[in-house]
């Protein structure tokens, strides 16, 4: 394997030994036990409910929703887009184990995305760099400097997110990656470049900006937000374009750097802008992610479901930050997240409130004092509506026992209805009477609507429907493999059962070849190592959808006799279904004598059978 020659298997073994995939997984991915795995949202496809199942056991993960499957060290080079190397480097790094590996025999920079990609996250990366050091150690930057710590930045802050600065000429990013041969064309696939309406020739995009890197849910830097340095230039904000790096609807800023700390705390904090978030990172809100200037969508929340169920919203407290909030924690609820709501006083958005009354208020009186979110929706339901008004209370009482009566718990809904027959003095009795004659079918329709998600998010069964759509070929072949990934003896056994015989799909077989050296160079059952072992992606795949397959380490003869015959006998199966397809055809052209002739075959072949 071209790995080994790189790292020795001793030392993967140690490092794979030292972490539990769990752990690892976790940091990306919100599990939940059940039974003997682990279950949770797949990070490498969208879905609602959980397939994505990871074994503890066996320190291995699969989707039985897309099929990617792997260890800790394939889980870290999908999620990360880097080379084994690399993600051995991290995995080492997590577990405490020392990793020397030659410069001369690894290329650091090695990536599994396509070329132009690797070119364009390397740009980025770069101009970041630049525009980082411009800022703090340069002439040309003091004015920008000047600029963030006057809006209440600090140094700190601004090395923790990388912020930047670009410079006022129109060439200087495309002399400077020209110097360090990039593709221009790439560059402005990219969204760094532009190109000038008289002669099409290139310009930078980005001039006299403060720079924020956005990173994607990977680490990656992908684009740029720049910020006028005066509130009177236009466009205040200038966003890198959509490429085919970056989509705003599937971006969240600090998404990446909060993973940890969303893990730690048990939810997010999801604010309006960057600015908001560095702001209360600042003020010792590390939780905290933000929208890129467009609404919430269905990917930001498979994002944020990956690492928590319960978001508190944070967003700005005039109108148009209230409808916002209104409208992201409606569709939070719809895919079942716990929401909470952060109300800010006198139409101040996060950023402005921190400066005025300090870090300690906002983490206590604000993110630790959120609302629940049936308390908002009474809230926002009472907007723009006069109360003395009669015909404005009752449409307001109305929606608000609609909203009360979807509620799950019966304390609740009495708490909330209490509320309302004190604050309007208006009957407890007739409120709890109207209040009953929703409750009923709102009640049935939330059990009938759980129970159907309670359906959809049991963990895939042992023998899975996956498994069970498999031709039984298939599935012969992948229990004697199941098998022989337990037993190193096995291998040698059935292969002499087998004799002449090979397996009739070209993937198990190139596994049992590959299973063959893996045990040939001293190596033990380990289906996790064994994993690394295997050169292709489509293999580990297979490998890890056969690991989650029930297979007793215990076995009897027959067993065995019954697979391997039911492999062996495969060729023949088919010879005589193809030979019987050839005999009716004869018989439709009525060549009595050659249908005879095939006849007498199959009779043959069944024999041998």
């Amino acid at each position: 394997m071209d790995f080994v020659a790189r790292i020795p298997e001793d030392k993967i073994a140690e490092i794979k030994q030292s972490v539990d995939i769990v752990d690892v997984i976790s940091e990306y991915v919100q599990l939940r036990k059940q039974g003997r795995n682990y279950f949770g949202l797949c990070p490498f496809h969208g879905e609602n409910t959980p397939s994505f199942s990871v074994s503890q056991d066996k320190q291995i993960f699969h989707c039985f929703g897309c099929g990617m499957g792997g260890n800790a060290f394939s889980f870290i080079m999908e999620m990360e887009g880097i080379s084994f190397q690399e993600a051995a480097e991290k995995v080492a790094a997590k577990g405490n184990i020392e990793l020397q590996i030659d410069p001369n025999t690894y290329n650091h920079n090695q990536s599994s995305l396509p070329p132009d990609q690797a070119e364009m996250i390397k740009a980025h990366e770069l101009l970041t760099k630049f525009y980082h050091h411009l800022l703090l150690n340069t002439n040309e930057g003091t004015d920008a400097l000047h600029h963030l710590l006057e809006r209440g930045f600090t140094k700190e802050s601004i090395q923790k997110f990388n912020i930047g600065y670009s410079l006022p000429e129109w060439n200087f990013a495309v002399n400077y990656l020209e110097k360090h041969g990039f593709s221009l064309e790439t560059m402005e696939k990219a969204g760094l470049l532009a190109r000038r309406n008289k002669d099409q020739a290139f310009v930078d995009r980005f001039r006299n900006r403060i720079m924020f890197p956005l990173l994607n849910e990977k680490g990656k830097i992908v684009a740029f937000s720049a910020r006028a340095l005066s509130d009177e230039d236009h466009p205040k904000y200038l966003n890198t374009p959509e490429t085919v790096l970056f989509h705003k609807s599937s971006l969240l800023y600090n998404f990446y750097q909060a993973r940890s700390h969303i893990r730690r705390l048990g939810y997010t904090v999801l604010f309006e802008g960057f600015a908001d978030v560095i702001s209360a990172d600042r003020a010792g809100v590390s939780n905290g992610v933000a929208l890129m200037g467009t609404a919430l969508t269905e990917r930001h929340i498979q994002l944020l479901k990956r690492l928590s169920n319960t978001i508190v919203l944070c967003l700005d407290s005039d109108d148009a930050g209230v409808e916002a909030a209104f409208k992201s924690g409606s569709l939070l609820e719809k895919y079942g997240m716990n929401v909470t709501v952060a109300q800010l006083p006198d139409k101040l958005d996060p950023d402005d409130y921190i400066q005025q009354y300090g870090a300690e208020k906002f983490r206590e009186d604000v993110i630790g004092n959120a609302q629940t979110w049936m308390a908002f929706k009474l809230f926002y339901f009472r907007r723009g509506k006069n109360l003395q008004n009669e015909g404005d209370l009752l449409d307001f009482i109305d929606r608000a026992i609609i909203e009360i009566a979807k509620l799950g718990n019966a304390v609740e809904r009495d708490m909330y209805i209490r509320q309302l027959s004190e604050e309007f003095t208006l009957s407890l009795e007739a409120l709890m009477s109207q209040l009953n004659e929703r409750v009923q079918p709102t009640a049935m329709k939330e059990m009938e609507k759980q129970q159907a998600e309670e359906r959809r998010s049991e963990p895939p069964k042992a023998d899975l429907p996956r498994q069970q759509r498999l031709p039984a070929i298939a599935l012969a072949e992948r229990q004697l493999i199941a098998k022989m990934m337990q037993q190193e003896e096995l291998v040698y056994r059935i292969m002499e059962m087998m004799g002449d015989g090979a397996f009739h799909y070209d993937e198990h077989q190139a596994i049992v070849t590959y299973l063959l050296g893996y045990y040939e160079e001293g190596n033990k059952p380990d289906s996790s190592l064994f994993m690394n072992y295997l050169p292709d992606l489509k293999l580990q795949k297979i490998v890890s959808e056969i690991e989650m397959l029930a297979v007793d380490h215990e076995y009897s003869e027959k067993e065995l006799n019954d697979y391997v015959s039911h492999v062996l006998k495969y060729p023949k199966l088919l010879m005589i279904k193809e030979k019987q397809a050839e005999q009716k055809a004869a018989e439709r052209k009525k060549e009595f004598g050659k249908a005879i002739e095939l006849a007498k075959e199959i009779l043959e072949l069944r024999r041998s059978l």
